[in-house]
């Protein structure tokens, strides 16, 4: 009995904030995937007024959050393609406490930025199409997920 209480504590004590951090970076990894990518790209209704405009209704729909992001950027590729580059990673990012990666490659990308002097109850977004590399935050050194874009290359 002793030895099975044992075993218990060990997998609680050990094994048990390995768990609560995966669960912890599972999520991070969905937002980001739901957040940033639209793969292939979706058409929204001209009501819209712009890609831009329909997609950041439904990022601040996701997020349950009605404040204006001033930027958002929009990747167009497979997470297939993006994940890739979170297997290993070198790199630690001090600023944001997370390891990071430049692709080498560069993806098709959506920058909406939040157009200048609107009123505080409208959210109207600008649309830039580019093809960018990427500075991403990923969940660990190795067999990552992307969890954030810091900036593009």
């Amino acid at each position: 009995m002793a030895a099975a209480g044992a075993q218990l504590l060990f997998l609680q004590l050990v094994l048990g904030p390995t768990l609560v951090a995966d669960i912890k970076l599972q999520p991070q990894a969905q937002d980001f995937r739901k957040l940033h990518i639209d793969y292939p790209r979706v058409s929204f209704a001209e009501g819209f007024q712009g890609y831009c405009n329909g997609f950041m209704a439904y990022v601040r729909g996701r997020r349950q959050d009605w404040f204006c992001p001033k930027i958002h950027y929009v990747l167009h590729a497979s997470w297939k393609d993006i994940q890739k580059y979170c297997n290993y990673t070198d790199y630690y990012c001090d600023v944001y406490n997370e390891y990071c990666t430049l692709t080498q490659t560069s993806f098709p990308l959506t920058t909406c930025t939040l157009a200048p002097e609107q009123p505080s109850t409208s959210c109207f977004y600008q649309t830039n199409f580019t093809k960018q590399r990427l500075y991403l935050l990923c969940s660990r050194r190795y067999k990552g997920d992307p969890i954030g874009i810091i900036s593009l290359y």
